[in-house]
C-alpha cells in the first residue's frame, strides 16, 4: 500500500502523528507505531513523530495499521455524579489510569466504564471509546464521557473551541505576589527525559489562568483555583513549577518535600461545565476535595 495526500491549511504546524490520525481516523498510537517503522513519509523522507509539518507538504503512508483489539470490560466502582442518554460525568479517583495504554492494558476508567455502559464501544476512537478529554493518573476529579456519536463530536468541538470550562484546585509551593495571573508558555516533550513535558520554544500553545484563594506561612504555600484555556499533558503542573511554584506533592515536577509528604500532585480537577450536546443546556457540576487532599488542608488549618 502507498497512499500520499497533501496537509491541509488547518493542520500546518501540527505534529506529524497527530495530522496524520486526524487526516485518517487512526489512532495517534496506531500512526506512531507506523511512524516508528519507517512508513510514514514527508517528501518521500521518513520522520520521527515530533516532526511538524507544513500546509502543503505530502505525507505518503507505506502501510496501514494492524487492527489493536478493543478495550475488553471490568467490573470496578466507578462514581457516576450526572447520566443521562447523551453524556456521563465521573469523579475519577487519584490512581486510576483513564484509558488502556502501553503498560494498562486493564484495570483503566474505559475498562470500568464498558462494563457499566456498554454502548460505549461503538463511540468515537475504539481505542478510548467515548473519552473526549483526560486527567492525568494521579489527578482527581471531573471527567464528562460522550454516550453517543452525536455528543462526541459536539463535546470535541466544544473543547477545541474552548468553550468547556474546567477549573482546578492545586496547592502550589510559595506565595504569589499578584493574586491572579496568566501563565502563557508553549508545552512540548521533555527532550531530556521523555516522560516528561517542559517550557519549548517549539511546544503546543498552553494558557493557564490562576487564583489564589488561600496562603499559609508555615509551610510557604498557595490554594489556587486554575482554569485551563488549553489542555496539553500536565499543562498546570509544568505551568506551575516553570514559575517556581511546582505543585505539593509532584515529585515528577520538584514539587515534593518533606515537609508536606503528600504522596501525589494536589491537583483536583473540581468544576465541570459545558453545553450539553443535544439539549444545548447548560450542565455544571461540582466536585468537593477528596478525602486525601481535604486532610491536607486540615492539617495546614487557618
Amino acid at each position: 500500500m502507498s497512499e500520499g495526500f497533501p496537509v491541509p491549511e488547518p493542520l500546518g504546524g501540527e505534529r506529524i502523528d497527530r495530522a496524520v490520525a486526524l487526516l485518517t481516523g487512526w489512532s495517534r498510537a496506531e500512526v506512531q507505531t507506523l511512524i516508528a517503522g519507517g512508513l510514514v513519509l514527508v517528501a518521500g523522507r521518513a520522520v520521527p513523530k515530533s516532526h511538524r509539518v507544513t500546509a502543503g507538504d505530502v505525507v505518503e503512508l507505506l502501510a496501514t495499521p494492524e487492527p489493536s483489539a478493543p478495550p475488553h470490560a471490568e467490573a470496578m466502582t466507578i462514581v457516576v455524579r450526572y447520566v443521562d442518554e447523551d453524556v456521563i460525568v465521573v469523579a475519577k479517583p487519584a490512581g486510576l489510569v483513564v484509558h488502556p495504554g502501553a503498560g494498562n492494558a486493564s484495570g483503566t476508567l474505559v475498562n470500568g466504564l464498558l462494563h457499566a455502559f456498554p454502548e460505549l464501544g461503538s463511540v468515537g476512537d475504539p481505542q478510548r471509546p467515548g473519552i473526549v478529554h483526560r486527567l492525568d493518573r494521579d489527578t482527581s476529579g471531573l471527567l464528562v464521557i460522550a454516550r453517543t456519536n452525536v455528543a462526541y463530536d459536539s463535546l470535541i468541538a466544544q473543547l477545541a473551541a474552548r468553550e468547556v470550562e474546567r477549573i482546578y484546585d492545586a496547592l502550589a509551593w510559595g506565595t504569589f505576589s499578584s493574586p491572579r495571573g496568566i501563565i502563557d508558555a508553549p508545552i512540548g516533550r521533555s527532550a531530556h527525559r521523555r516522560t516528561r513535558m517542559a517550557i519549548r520554544d517549539d511546544g503546543r500553545d498552553a494558557r493557564t489562568q490562576f487564583t489564589v484563594t488561600r496562603s499559609w506561612r508555615q509551610p510557604e504555600v498557595s490554594l489556587l483555583e486554575c482554569s485551563l484555556e488549553t489542555g496539553r499533558t500536565h499543562q498546570i503542573r509544568v505551568h506551575l513549577a516553570a514559575i517556581g511554584h511546582p505543585i505539593v506533592g509532584d515529585s515528577t515536577y520538584q514539587g515534593f518535600r518533606e515537609n508536606l509528604p503528600l504522596q501525589r500532585p494536589f491537583l483536583h480537577a473540581r468544576r465541570l461545565e459545558f453545553r450539553h450536546p443535544v439539549s444545548s443546556r447548560s450542565i455544571s457540576i461540582e466536585e468537593p476535595l477528596p478525602d486525601d487532599l481535604a486532610a491536607v488542608v486540615a492539617v495546614l488549618g487557618e
